[in-house]
């Protein structure tokens, strides 16, 4: 069993951002910059903005956060789009979800412009990435695809299963696995909570994703042997033990699955820093072609 380090690989691929925003530099370019739209105070949001602000001092890049509380008005939050869309100073920006309940998240979401929508979740980058052509990749997806291709891990011709259907990381990413190209070519199932015989599939898989947010779900019993895991849960459990009082737990019961494993990312230290670096990628991309 073979560890996949997300933490380790995002660090190389910073170091990479890094040495091409000072060759940008070098030739008289600007230095990228990536803004996030901050809605009320999220524990959850409040830890990922803080690692995207820290990881863009590392690489070299202005950052900007716009606070807002959670009584803002949809219109506001429009507003404040429209304008980082016209702004030539930024050459990406995000909304941190989840938003308020009063707020169309899809409103939002087809506001950024596409050209900024580094999170790649506008219907346009969707639309592009089903078609296979250059667009942004949602950052979850962009990672895991990314952590595949550095663990030289095969997807041709192979099962993948991939539990859990959301538009951020269930659906894109078993598109991405499917399509025609070198990182795809992989025989896709997605499941989820309506799926039956679960266990009976995955036992097929050869690559297993899961990404439904139940820790622990996965278990030995629902893995082959020799299998590759990618766990995308975390999930906030207590553990009083703990300075913060809690701790992340995974989708996969990692001590138990692990053994059977060729390869299998941990919670956490496994996709989460990948996410983060992949916005990175992302910012960097809208820079270099802005």
């Amino acid at each position: 069993m073979q560890l996949i380090d997300g933490k380790a690989t995002a660090q190389v691929i910073k170091q990479e951002i890094s040495a091409k925003v000072k060759e940008i530099i070098s030739k008289g370019g600007k230095v990228p910059h990536l803004a996030a739209v901050l809605v009320g105070n999220d524990g959850g949001s409040e830890t990922y903005i803080a690692s995207k602000i820290k990881s863009c001092e590392e690489v070299g890049f202005k950052s900007t956060l716009i606070r807002f509380s959670d009584k803002v008005t949809e219109k506001e939050l429009l507003d404040c789009i429209e304008n980082l869309n016209k702004n030539n100073d930024i050459n990406g920006f995000i909304v941190q979800l989840p938003l308020p309940e009063h707020i169309c998240e899809e409103k939002i979401t087809k506001a950024i412009c596409p050209e900024k929508d580094v999170d790649g979740f506008h219907p346009i980058n969707l639309g592009k990435m089903i078609l296979g052509m250059p667009c942004f990749l949602s950052a979850t997806p962009q990672g895991i695809m990314e952590l595949l291709k550095r663990y030289n891990i095969t997807t041709k011709g192979k099962n993948a299963v991939v539990i859990g259907r959301s538009n951020i990381v269930g659906r894109p990413l078993s598109i991405l696995l499917s399509l025609n190209n070198n990182q795809g070519n992989a025989t896709v199932t997605v499941c989820h909570s309506r799926t039956e015989n679960l266990k009976e599939i995955c036992l097929q898989a050869d690559i297993i994703v899961a990404a439904l947010g139940k820790p622990n779900f996965l278990k030995a019993d629902m893995v082959k042997e020799g299998a590759v895991i990618i766990d995308v849960g975390t999930t906030r459990v207590s553990a009083p033990e703990t300075k913060s009082g809690w701790r992340l737990k995974g989708d996969v019961d990692f001590d138990n699955v692990a053994p059977k494993c060729s390869f299998i990312t941990p919670v956490p230290g496994g996709v989460g820093p990948m996410t983060i670096v992949s916005l990175l990628q992302n910012t960097l991309k809208a820079a270099v072609s802005g």
